[in-house]
């Protein structure tokens, strides 16, 4: 293609209301354009990339041998009333009426959709298993899109959906279906891992992310290279420390703190480091107006691990200050002694002795506090985010921590959908048997994001070769001055394309210095610059996008040049 013939606007000031790097980019090169609040459109540079990214997913998908669909993302409210989640799922769900006044929705998933093709279409064990998918549009009314694509409203997702007869045969589909994606995220050229993970609102049994590493990411996850074990902080379960806990050498004392409301600052008016402070935190109950979690200073609670347990509410809620005042405390100034309602402790808080903790006072802590001596030990239970340096729950070394971006995930289901809207098949004995589902879904236009954040530099962007827009770019130097130049253009680009390679031209009449500015934004991995100069030698400027090397090269072999130099 030649450049001329496509019209492509991209930006040289960053925009203003673009956040992280891959927005920006995108805006920058020309791929995508705001139409509302959440809403892109895809111009035809970011369609050739989503077109590529599509295409290894769908490749991969049909060698596990899943079967391609189309489902509506209009969806009718019954099928959501089956499951339960019609006021379940909450604000994010778009509900819609008809002229009629039908209740339907824009689908933000299709599990209720496809379980009633399977109870429809399914009715034998032997049409089992069975693997459905689709590549499409989704909807989720988020309340405040941001990053560009990254948290859009509307979206393309890959979503798969598999029918089982039992649990056996579900764990068959889900061990198929994450060798399939393993192979996905290898040939999309990502650096990336997979975590357990939460299987929130789609729920199941088992789930786990795929996570592309990038220090933008939304997402915290702890690792261990030893022992391959790598999970969502949010669900690492962490070993009990082996520390004891000395003997108390300080009688708890009532010191005055004027002012000193977080741990931060009580740690440095006291002269104490933040891990011998005890964190007071106070949430609603379920059957009493509160309960008290307790972690060492340094930590930071765990919402999914602290709303799981026995007499906390779900959602997780903080007490508001009036709440905390009726309690016969002060936010800001909590702590344990006193404070007579349900309480559990964090596990590494206990080995604590003669800690600091707040003395539900304004302008007051204790010091040399001790459990059992001056505060009975409360349950104690897994409560804190994991950190770098803990132990790996694999048993093999120490965690590492990691931002990631979530770009897919996988689901054991269960018959969660099935069982709530009856869908069964006949097994050998003629007996109605409601069917195991799996769930797999792959955030298509969050993988091109995502992508961007993990390959860039102060230039724009760096493509992995797999699903950049063009393979090659070929810049020549003053073409309509030059009948040599034009000449060697026009057949240099005729062989890249018989060798396979996708090929753009700039013959946009530009200076050479603009045309390289923006073939380095737009990321495409080779470069070919052909000249008066390089032809009079036989040869070409070759550069590769991720090298600041520029080679010269003969010109009659510079597709196994850059055979030899692609990456994935």
């Amino acid at each position: 293609m030649y450049l001329s013939k496509l019209p492509i606007n991209t930006l040289k000031e960053v925009p203003a209301d673009a956040e992280v790097v891959s927005h920006q980019l995108m805006l920058r090169a020309g791929l995508i354009r705001r139409l509302a609040s959440g809403l892109y459109t895809w111009l035809p540079l970011g369609r050739r990339v989503l077109h590529k990214v599509e295409r290894i997913i769908r490749e991969e998908m049909d060698r596990a041998g899943a079967l391609e669909i189309s489902m509506p993302v209009v969806q009718p409210a019954e099928l959501w009333q089956e499951s339960t989640r019609w006021d379940a799922y909450g604000p994010e769900l778009l509900r819609i009426k008809d002229r009629h006044q039908r209740d339907f929705c824009l689908g933000p998933t299709h599990e209720e959709v496809v379980t009633d093709i399977a109870r429809n279409e399914l009715k034998s064990y032997r049409q089992l298993p069975v693997n459905y998918y689709q590549i499409g549009t989704k909807f989720r009314d988020e309340i405040r899109p941001r990053f560009g694509v990254m948290r859009a409203r509307e979206f393309v997702m890959k979503d798969a959906y598999s029918f089982h007869l039992d649990e056996e045969s579900l764990l068959e589909g889900y061990r198929v279906m994450r060798e399939a994606y393993k192979r996905i995220f290898d040939r999309l050229g990502l650096e990336y891992r997979i975590v357990q993970a939460d299987t929130g609102a789609i729920g199941g049994s088992r789930s786990e992310e795929f996570q592309v590493l990038a220090a933008s990411g939304e997402d915290v996850i702890a690792y261990c290279d030893e022992d391959g074990f790598a999970g969502n902080v949010e669900i690492v379960d962490l070993p009990p420390p082996n520390t004891p806990r000395p003997a108390p050498s300080e009688s708890m004392t009532l010191v005055e703190t004027p002012g000193v409301g977080s741990i931060e600052a009580l740690a440095s008016f006291l002269g104490v480091p933040p891990e011998k402070c005890l964190k007071t935190l106070l949430v609603r109950g379920t059957e009493s107006p509160a309960v008290a979690l307790y972690l060492r200073g340094d930590h930071e609670l765990n919402a999914v691990k602290a709303q799981r347990l026995p007499g906390v509410a779900t959602p997780l809620t903080m007490l508001r200050p009036a709440e905390v005042e009726a309690l016969g405390s002060v936010a800001g100034f909590i702590g344990p002694v006193g404070l007579d309602i349900p309480a559990y402790v964090d596990q590494y808080a206990v080995p604590l002795a003669d800690f600091v903790c707040g003395a539900n006072r304004a302008d007051y802590h204790y010091r040399g506090v001790n459990w059992d001596r001056d505060v009975k030990l409360p349950e104690v239970a897994d409560l804190r985010n994991a950190v770098a340096g803990d132990p790996s729950p694999g048993g093999g070394g120490k965690l590492s921590i990691a931002r990631g971006i979530e770009v897919g995930q996988i689901f054991q289901l269960g018959d969660k959908y099935s069982r709530a809207m009856g869908a069964t098949v006949l097994d050998a004995e003629g007996k109605p048997r409601i069917m195991q589902m799996g769930c797999y879904g792959i955030g298509v236009t969050r993988v091109v994001a995502a992508a961007i954040e993990q390959n860039h530099d102060e230039r724009g962007i760096i493509w992995p070769d797999p699903i950049a827009p063009f393979d090659v770019i070929v810049i020549p130097i003053n073409m309509d001055k030059s009948e040599q130049v034009r000449k060697a253009t026009e057949e240099t680009y005729a062989k890249l394309r018989d060798a396979g390679f996708e090929a753009l031209v700039d013959d946009r009449p530009q200076r050479p210095g603009f045309k390289f500015a923006d073939a380095d934004l737009i990321g495409i991995p080779h470069r070919v610059v052909i000249s008066d100069k390089g032809l009079d030698e036989g040869r070409c400027e070759y550069k590769s996008r991720r090298s600041p090397d520029v080679e010269m090269v003969p010109l009659d072999s510079i597709s196994e040049v850059i055979a030899a130099r692609r990456r994935g």
